[in-house]
């Protein structure tokens, strides 16, 4: 099949629906949003290097006068990861472009820019869900020990909370642009939890959940943002994470991500990180004879790798009938 090229269709084209994409897929990346952002130049590596230095020992001993001490020595930890390329097209034909009214391109944008959020949130989570520190709910010790009524609470997010701070791990400051998908603005310090609207209707019974319209007005609310509790800020997300028939009897197990600062990147190859490809009526030339087809796709490059496992925490439980 004949590829087309910016010379079939301008670049002011391919902008508006690159735009109209955008709209939709941005509002959707959820779980990218507290990750560290390392781009790829273009032509250089499909691989991103994420580099971390260990902290150094509390020198606790004494100097011994004119003796010169054995000092230290600085520990490096590289966490690599490799970019891959997705996306999907709809294919429009000319009988339909014919006979209906819609601006098919634009919708089909918007259609496939939601998909392509959708994709690239769900891809992001089933990495960072994998994560190594998980905290069972009630008495559980397993996945399959979490059973009905170990639900959600107050008690189990402070539980969260104290692992955390005991790994050291600092609260999130700033958060990538859900408007644009890239660049960051600050935040109010906190852990980010991310959790599903059923585990929302079971948290928001705790009595020390503070809903976001309890804010006092120096915070804003995060878009999803649902409310805090302890330091946690808490955004729910359809996305979120559920391990289905996990548990005991085969119930649902729900995993409430509880992120902490640089626990986690993603990387894209600069410039690739997501665009619409439009190949129009006629571009396809022999493949198409009679000019029948027309396709409107995305294609993304992305890679999501956890960082640091001491500063990601998965806390598995049940959820209310």
């Amino acid at each position: 099949m004949a590829n087309t090229t910016t010379t079939q269709v301008s670049s002011a084209v391919n902008n508006f629906y690159d735009r109209v994409m955008l709209m939709r897929a941005v509002p959707a990346f959820v779980h990218t949003r507290w990750a560290q952002v390392r781009d790829i130049p273009k032509k250089s590596s499909e691989v991103i290097k994420f580099r971390r230095y260990g902290s150094l020992s509390a020198a606790t001993t004494a100097l011994t006068e004119g003796l010169t001490p054995n000092g230290s020595q600085l520990s490096v930890t590289d966490v690599t990861a490799t970019v891959a390329l997705y996306g999907d097209f709809v294919t429009l034909t000319d009988f339909l472009q014919m006979t209906t009214l819609d601006p098919l391109i634009t919708e089909a944008s918007e259609v496939l820019g939601e998909q392509a959020g959708n994709s690239l949130d769900q891809i992001c989570r089933n990495v960072i869900r994998a994560g190594t520190t998980v905290q069972y709910a009630s008495t559980s010790t397993t996945r399959l020990t979490v059973a009905a009524g170990m639900i959600l609470n107050g008690d189990e997010v402070r539980e969260a909370v104290r692992t955390l701070d005991g790994n050291d791990a600092k609260r999130v400051t700033s958060q990538v642009n859900p408007s644009s998908g890239y660049n960051t603005s600050p935040i109010a310090p906190a852990y980010i939890g991310v959790i599903t609207e059923n585990s929302e209707y079971d948290l928001k019974a705790d009595p020390d959940f503070v809903s976001v319209e309890e804010y006092s007005s120096s915070i804003a609310p995060l878009e999803n943002e649902i409310g805090k509790l302890d330091k946690v800020r808490f955004i729910m997300s359809t996305n979120g994470s559920i391990f289905a028939a996990g548990g005991a009897g085969s119930i649902d197990v729900h995993g409430t991500l509880i992120i902490g600062k640089e626990a986690y990147g993603i990387s894209r190859i600069s410039g690739e990180a997501l665009r619409t490809i439009v190949k129009p009526l006629g571009s396809a030339g022999s493949e198409d004879p009679l000019d029948q087809r027309s396709t409107v796709g995305w294609k993304a490059s992305f890679v999501a790798v956890i960082l640091n496992e001491s500063f990601l925490l998965r806390i598995e439980h049940a959820v209310s009938a």
